[in-house]
């Protein structure tokens, strides 16, 4: 027997799952995006809807956000600047701005349905009005953005993420699941009458330009691009395994939402358009602890996501200025005070909070091609990204992806015009 060479792949061993585990935690931050309470919402009429024949829509919606989210996070690694730095050192001011402007806003529909989300959790736990919790949450999320730094903000987020997986997993355990039928909607593509709407939610509501942004700031925080060329290739393997790891958490975890849906409401026939009316109706048919743990689940969505809606607010506006993310600096703060005051704001407005959420995340899809567009081009760049840029086969799953993303959203505007 080999002692030494047992020894020495022991060691190999240690050493890779070391890295793993250093390097597991921007995905994360990035995945409490798309498991928010707009998610929620869209995956909840979805599944009570529809049943499970609009689960293809999460698979395809995960495949397009690893692509996209591991190239924004290439383009982090590489040059050292976030896709907002990016873009206002490389694009024409009159391409950059707009885009910028329009992804801030985009920003601030993510802020308002994640505050939104959380405040209908506090209504459903304690019957905190639902304004008084959206002021209550907005100061809480500032306070914590402001004060904390990257690591600590990334345990926070791998805690709740991980409370919410479980949540899911109770949930799915109390109700009979159709497996073969999960099993088909996951992979074959179905446009039932009229679901148009619901489809594109579900798009917006997994694939989300504030995310783009945010993942290519809070790579940054490990300074990757200060190594040496081949410790830089040996990081991206490792980027793109956290970034796997992530989205097929998310994948689950939404999933888990239309399945939970389809299995309780819709196969009762009953159509959810609140999300407290599902709590409701989910009391009776699978108990008072089922109801709870869905409210409370909520909530930590509500929190964890509206802190990086916040985030990448602060992200996208410092970079209009050419700045890093920075909780000290003024632009960073301003950033983050206009995404969250704004979506505030907003939310006393919205009469029809089910509606309000649903149609956030449609409107984070019309401006994601935008994104999409401008991501690509810069990441093709050799100018941007030297030898790293995008290769050829890359860049044509990266341009599918933008095509399909714009057709759908085509799709959509012809819908609302009928």
């Amino acid at each position: 027997m080999n002692l030494a060479g047992i020894f020495s792949w022991n060691e190999q061993t240690k050493a890779v799952f070391s890295d793993i585990r250093k390097y597991i935690g921007p995905g994360l931050l990035v995945t409490v995006g798309f498991i928010d309470p707009g998610n929620w919402a869209a995956n909840v009429a979805a599944g009570s809807i529809y049943g499970y024949k609009l689960l293809w829509m999460v698979t395809l919606s995960t495949i397009m956000l690893i692509l996209l989210q591991h190239n924004a996070a290439h383009l982090g690694i590489v040059t050292g600047e976030c896709l907002s730095e990016a873009a206002t050192r490389h694009l024409p001011t009159f391409i950059s701005r707009p885009v910028l402007a329009s992804a801030c806003l985009a920003a601030c529909a993510t802020a308002m349905a994640e505050l939104l989300g959380g405040a209908i959790a506090l209504q459903m736990l304690f019957g905190i009005p639902l304004k008084i919790g959206t002021v209550m949450l907005l100061a809480l999320v500032i306070w914590f953005i402001l004060g904390t730094a990257y690591r600590r903000a990334e345990r926070f987020i791998i805690g709740f993420v991980s409370l919410i997986g479980l949540s899911f997993i109770f949930e799915l355990w109390l109700v009979p699941t159709d497996w073969r039928a999960a099993a088909s909607g996951w992979v074959i593509p179905a446009f039932p009458a009229g679901s148009l709407p619901v489809i594109m939610s579900v798009l917006g509501a997994v694939v989300m330009p504030h995310n783009l942004f945010l993942h290519s700031e809070i790579i940054q925080s490990r300074q990757w691009n200060l190594e040496s060329e081949e410790t830089i290739r040996y990081q991206l393997k490792f980027e793109f395994l956290d970034t796997l790891i992530s989205m097929g958490i998310g994948w689950a975890i939404n999933s888990a939402m239309i399945l939970m849906a389809a299995a309780t409401f819709y196969v009762n026939k009953l159509q959810v358009t609140e999300l407290a009316q599902a709590k409701e109706m989910l009391q009776p048919m699978l108990g008072s602890s089922a109801a709870m743990v869905f409210a409370i689940a909520l909530l930590l969505a509500g929190i964890a996501s509206s802190i990086t809606a916040g985030m990448a607010g602060g992200s996208i506006f410092a970079g209009i200025f050419g700045e890093p993310f920075n909780s000290s600096d003024v632009h960073t703060r301003n950033g983050i005070l206009l995404t969250m005051l704004l979506g505030t704001a907003a939310i006393f407005f919205v009469e029809d909070t089910f509606k309000g959420l649903i149609y956030s995340q449609v409107l984070l899809s019309i401006q994601l091609p935008w994104t999409i567009f401008m991501q690509i081009y810069l990441t093709s760049s050799k100018k941007v990204m030297g030898s790293h840029a995008n290769t050829i086969f890359g860049a044509i799953l990266l341009w599918g992806v933008a095509v399909i993303v714009t057709f759908l959203n085509v799709m959509l505007l012809l819908d609302f015009l009928k």
